[in-house]
C-alpha cells in the first residue's frame, strides 16, 4: 500500500482509515459529523499518513486530486446517490478502485428497494442506547449496478455477507468497483460484469458486523 492515495466516505471513527495508513497509504479518512470528528482526532491525534476531515464527501470529491482507492464501511447509502457518484466517478484515477457495503436487509427484514428513493431507518451509533431514525437508500444489486454503469463505472462483484443467526434479518452487500483506464463512449457499458449478486447473492457466508459506522 505504499503511497497509496486512498479516500475512506463516511470515515466515522477512523478504524478502518488508520489501518491502510499504518501500512503506507496516504489516507484521507472524511466525516460530516464534527462529533465523530472530535473523536477520531482523540483517538488518532498524531498517526502518519491518515488526514482526517471534516466535511461532506461531496464536497470534498469536488476540490480534490483523484484517488487510486475511494472505499466506503456502510456509508455511501446515507449520501443520494445522484449528488455522490457522479464526483465519486471523477474522483478515482483511471483503473481506481470502488469498495463499499450498503445494508440489503433491515433488521425488520424489508428488503431493498427497485426505486432510487430515500426511505426512514432506524441507526444507533456505537456504544449508545439511543435510537435514530435517517434516510437511506437501500438499493438492489441491479440499481446500484445501473447507477454505477450510468457514472463510467463496473461493478466487478457483489457479495453477500449476512448473519449466521437465523432471527437476525440484518444483511449488507459488499459492491466491488472499478473505474476503467478508459472510459466507454457515452450511453456505452463499461465492459463485460463478472459477478455473484442475485443468483449467488442469498448465499450466507461469514458474519457482519452490525456495526458499519464505526
Amino acid at each position: 500500500m505504499n503511497g497509496l492515495r486512498v479516500l475512506d466516505v463516511g470515515s466515522g471513527l477512523g478504524r478502518h482509515a488508520a489501518y491502510p495508513a499504518a501500512r503506507g497509504a496516504d489516507v484521507t479518512a472524511v466525516d460530516a459529523s464534527p462529533a465523530q470528528h472530535q473523536r477520531t482526532l482523540t483517538r488518532y491525534p498524531d498517526t502518519l499518513g491518515l488526514h482526517l476531515v471534516c466535511a461532506d464527501a461531496v464536497a470534498h470529491l469536488r476540490d480534490t486530486d483523484p484517488y487510486d482507492l475511494i472505499y466506503s464501511v456502510g456509508s455511501m447509502p446515507y449520501l443520494d446517490p445522484d449528488r455522490l457518484l457522479p464526483v465519486l466517478a471523477n474522483g478515482l484515477a483511471p483503473g481506481g478502485r470502488l469498495p463499499f457495503s450498503a445494508l440489503h436487509t433491515n433488521s425488520d427484514g424489508t428488503g431493498p428497494s427497485a426505486e432510487l428513493m430515500p426511505r426512514p431507518e432506524i441507526l444507533r451509533l456505537p456504544g449508545t442506547t439511543e435510537d435514530h431514525r435517517v434516510n437511506m437508500w437501500v438499493l438492489t444489486p441491479h440499481l446500484w449496478e445501473d447507477l454505477l454503469v450510468q457514472h463510467g463505472l463496473r461493478m466487478e462483484a457483489a457479495t453477500a455477507i449476512d448473519s449466521p443467526k437465523p432471527d437476525n434479518h440484518v444483511s449488507y452487500r459488499l459492491y466491488a468497483a472499478r473505474r476503467p483506464q478508459r472510459l466507454p463512449s457515452p450511453g456505452g457499458h463499461a465492459g463485460p460484469v463478472h459477478r455473484n449478486d442475485h443468483r449467488a447473492v442469498d448465499r450466507k457466508p461469514t458474519a457482519v458486523p452490525r456495526d458499519a459506522t464505526s
